[in-house]
């Protein structure tokens, strides 16, 4: 089972680009903010934003950190 995390600030240019590319690609994520959940943040130690985290069975298998279409495009292809 695939699990998508993005982490995100409101007033973040890139993470919006991010929720909109994710948005126009029909991906499923949840949106976190680092701030309200410190503890997931530390967890998978978050240290910047936007941040996308893949999950297959509740283990790490890719990272995206800031906006990179190509990367996010990938997602799409699982």
């Amino acid at each position: 089972m695939t699990r998508i995390i993005k982490f995100e600030k409101n007033d973040c240019v890139p993470c919006n680009q991010v929720s909109e590319f994710l948005d126009r690609k029909g991906i499923d994520y949840e949106k976190v903010n680092p701030f309200d959940k410190p503890e997931l943040a530390i967890q998978y130690k978050v240290r910047t934003v936007p941040t996308v985290i893949v999950l297959n069975h509740g283990q790490e298998t890719q990272r995206i950190i800031g906006f990179k279409p190509d990367e996010l495009s990938a997602l799409a292809a699982d």
